[in-house]
């Protein structure tokens, strides 16, 4: 019996130190910095003039944020939406996706929630990919991408 209970014992400490090095981190902008980056991209799009939403969504793609500013159509909150998902899903800007998908003359069109549309940020802690920042409503994509990128500007120095 009591060799038994030693294999028992032996096989759960081993089982329980492999499930816990199965778990991986997953980095992610606190609440706080994630508010202040929506509402900093708003406000650069205010102060020129824009009615802007912004949307802050983690590695997941799951919303942490979101700000639609004063007068942003409705529409804007789907797209800041899906410009920040695709940014992040893809590890990469919008606008630096968009001008490929120009290039190769190609859209990648038939996944949900994919907007292949400048204004989608990604946000990085060093090398790693924390989150994405996504705006919409001003007239242009061009300065879209630049609201989105005074977001994450707010917020990139206080990744830690």
């Amino acid at each position: 019996m009591a060799r038994l209970f030693s294999v028992i014992l032996a096989f759960g400490l081993a089982a329980g130190s492999a499930s816990a090095q199965a778990l991986l981190p997953a980095p992610r902008i606190s609440a706080a910095l994630a508010n202040e980056a929506v509402g900093a991209a708003v406000a650069s799009c205010a102060a020129q003039g824009y009615a802007e939403t912004a949307v802050l969504v983690d590695t997941d793609g799951v919303v942490q944020a979101s700000l639609r500013g004063d007068n942003a159509g409705i529409h804007t909150v789907d797209s800041a939406h899906d410009k920040a998902y695709t940014s992040v899903t893809f590890k990469s800007d919008t606008m630096a996706m968009m001008d490929r998908a120009q290039q190769l003359n190609t859209l990648v069109t038939r996944l949900p929630h994919l907007l292949l549309a400048g204004g989608g940020v990604v946000i990085k802690q060093g090398q790693t990919v924390v989150g994405a920042i996504g705006a919409s409503g001003a007239p242009g994509f061009q300065l879209d991408d630049a609201c989105a990128k005074a977001g994450a500007q707010k917020v990139l120095d206080r990744l830690k």
